[in-house]
């Protein structure tokens, strides 16, 4: 019996903290939706959909935290918050990473060939492992080559 509030058991529930569990979830689609967003010119140029999902992800995760350390009577969160936080603070560090570090290391097309400028002497491996030098393929009207850059 609760005396101060006149002899009235009070059986306060914490409330469920949303901010931390969507939070969560931005973050991870910050992470698993660059396939999707690398389909278009705009975004595989430069992520900025995926870091504003992150950017989304990490201010409700902080928001989260703030109700759950504030008022951890009337909000959950103490535990999965931190947990949720550093795990996607693990996957923004390796999407930065992947995305600002490793593909940066791609070798500059600064000695390629422009538009109209004449292909130097070459030789490749086709399918079958056989190497074909340019000049084999070279017709009296020429060759055309095309560069993709990207993986197959």
């Amino acid at each position: 019996m609760d005396l101060a509030n006149g002899g009235r058991k009070i059986d306060m529930k914490r409330k469920w903290n949303w901010p931390i569990w969507v939070g969560f979830v931005f973050g991870l689609l910050g992470l698993f939706s660059y396939l999707f967003f690398a389909q278009f010119p705009i975004t595989r140029d430069f992520p900025w959909a995926n870091l504003l999902l992150f950017a989304a992800g990490g201010i409700l995760l902080i928001a989260g935290l703030v109700r759950a350390f504030g008022r951890p009577q009337l909000y959950r969160g103490k535990i999965f918050g931190p947990i949720f936080a550093t795990l996607t603070l693990c996957a923004f560090a390796l999407f930065a990473y992947e995305i600002f570090y490793v593909l940066h290391q791609v070798p500059l097309s600064a000695q390629a060939p422009r538009a109209g400028e004449r292909a130097p002497a070459f030789s490749l491996p086709d399918q079958n492992g056989k190497r074909i030098a340019l000049t084999d393929l070279i017709s009296p009207n020429g060759a055309v080559l095309i560069f993709y850059r990207g993986h197959w």
